[in-house]
């Protein structure tokens, strides 16, 4: 009987229950930061960073099949470029892990 009682409180503790969270407002006299680091996001993700990221790819790999660049080097570069343009989704992964 115990054990029934112990099943069943774990399902109910494991089970989903509605999320409580609140939007919270950015703080008084933050605009011009907020828009500052917005503006940042859009260049570091827009049209102009995809295009200058293609290119920086394409030419770390053109070296590195030629022999010219160091292969350790070269994946660090790609290894950026994933970790700058996955920044939100990684974010968003560790935000929804620590339960935030």
């Amino acid at each position: 009987m115990k054990s029934i009682t112990r099943l069943s409180a774990l399902a109910l503790f494991l089970s989903p229950t509605a999320a409580f969270a609140q939007q919270v407002a950015d703080p008084q006299g933050s605009g011009p930061i907020v828009a500052a680091l917005a503006w940042l996001q859009g260049t570091l993700l827009g049209n102009v960073a995809t295009a200058v990221a293609v290119m920086a790819v394409a030419a770390v790999g053109f070296m590195m099949l030629t022999g010219r660049l160091n292969w350790r080097f070269g994946a660090t570069v790609i290894i950026g470029v994933f970790i700058l343009f996955g920044a939100g989704t990684i974010v968003a992964g560790i935000q929804s892990a620590a339960g935030g």
